[in-house]
């Protein structure tokens, strides 16, 4: 994570704290009189704990103009060779889903690899992303972690770099009480408008509902993305909590059926506008039947391998892939050009043909 430079701040108590100890010397009336006149210093001591105190900036975007949204899309981060972030197709790719009506992203999530960056790095992309497209997509950072403090920092980090939204997970690995989960969504909360993110399938440990009615008393949630289920999100809507699907397989069925706002979709990075329509046009079996098989191939393994695969083959980004994650072999890299060709190429992002890659194609990045 990005830190502040302790030492210049211990150097500088020091100093301040060694003049404020001495004795005063003691000048004549004369001195006095010449003197050139220096405002005093004011000893500061950080406190990197604290919550934002900025108004300007933690306000700037409140918890009820995240809660309308329905189509937020996790965006993928495309890389270079060397494992840098290739910034010029992530803009190409972002660009694709505002053009397409999605009215968020989510930046550095599951999907976006966040668990594969520093936190220098994530902060860098959500303040680039506020930069190129604040003005036209809600930019929703993923600043969640297992540990409190590190959340809190993040958080305030991605508010003061102008993301409108922060999205949380409940801490993982190192699992804490029912009690200790509320304690630790309350301390985020009050940073700025949250969503909280329930996907017990990576992070170990459910989010009860008792903890959701619990944390939903702050004018600051935003709402929950729940991947437990429909049944949830119908406990939530109809107890007037907004909720997202994180499910694109049961987003059609979760809003028009269970309640839901909408979606934070995975499937939306490669067929934005029919993500859309199926999150706006009402209820659309035929279409949600339709993507059903895109959906079914593209989780197959785990997100994000296939979207990674997908959408190189698509031409849209490098072929290229941060380790731990590698390429879905050749008989799936064939049938994703056969599901292309049913869908319909012009439903999908870019202008390349879609075409099946070898594979040396694609470069694993070790170090990065």
């Amino acid at each position: 994570m990005a830190t502040l430079n302790m030492k210049s701040y211990s150097l500088c108590s020091i100093l301040r704290g060694s003049a404020l100890q001495s004795p005063r010397p003691h000048y004549s009336d004369n001195y006095r009189r010449n003197a050139e006149w220096r405002s005093p210093q004011v000893a500061l001591i950080p406190n990197f704990h604290l919550p934002m105190r900025s108004l300007e900036v933690k306000n700037r975007t409140s918890a009820e103009d995240i809660k309308s949204l329905r189509l937020i899309t996790a965006i993928k981060t495309p890389y270079l060779p060397d494992g840098r972030f290739d910034l010029e197709a992530y803009d190409d790719l972002l660009n694709m889903q505002i053009v397409n009506g999605a009215e968020g992203v989510i930046v550095g999530g599951t999907t976006g690899e966040g668990q594969l960056m520093s936190w220098d790095e994530h902060i860098m992309l959500i303040g680039h992303t506020v930069n190129c497209f604040g003005g036209k997509v809600k930019v929703i950072g993923n600043t969640g972690s297992n540990s409190t403090r590190e959340a809190i920092h993040a958080s305030e980090q991605g508010f003061a770099v102008g993301m409108h939204a922060a999205l949380h997970i409940n801490p993982y690995y190192g699992k804490t009480s029912l009690e200790g989960m509320v304690s630790h969504f309350e301390s985020v909360l009050s940073m700025g408008p949250t969503i909280i993110y329930n996907v017990p399938s990576r992070t170990g440990q459910d989010i009860p509902p008792r903890v959701v009615h619990t944390i939903a008393q702050s004018a600051n949630l935003a709402g929950v993305k729940e991947c437990v289920g429909n049944d949830r999100v119908e406990l939530y809507s109809e107890n007037r909590i907004v909720v997202w699907s994180g499910n694109d397989d049961q987003c059609h069925d979760a809003r028009w059926s269970h309640g839901a706002t909408g979606v934070m979709s995975v499937t939306s990075n490669m067929v934005p506008g029919l993500m859309r329509e199926l999150m706006f046009g009402g209820k659309n079996p035929s279409l949600n039947a339709k993507l059903m098989p895109l959906i079914e191939w593209l989780f197959q393994e785990p997100n994000p391998i296939g979207l990674n695969t997908a959408l190189a083959q698509l031409g849209v980004v490098r072929p290229i892939f941060r380790l731990p994650y590698v390429p879905l072999p050749l008989a799936k890299r064939v049938e994703f050009v056969d599901l292309v060709e049913k869908i319909g190429r012009e439903n999908f992002v870019g202008e390349k043909d879609v075409q099946v890659l070898d594979d040396d194609d694609f470069i694993l990045v070790r170090r990065y």
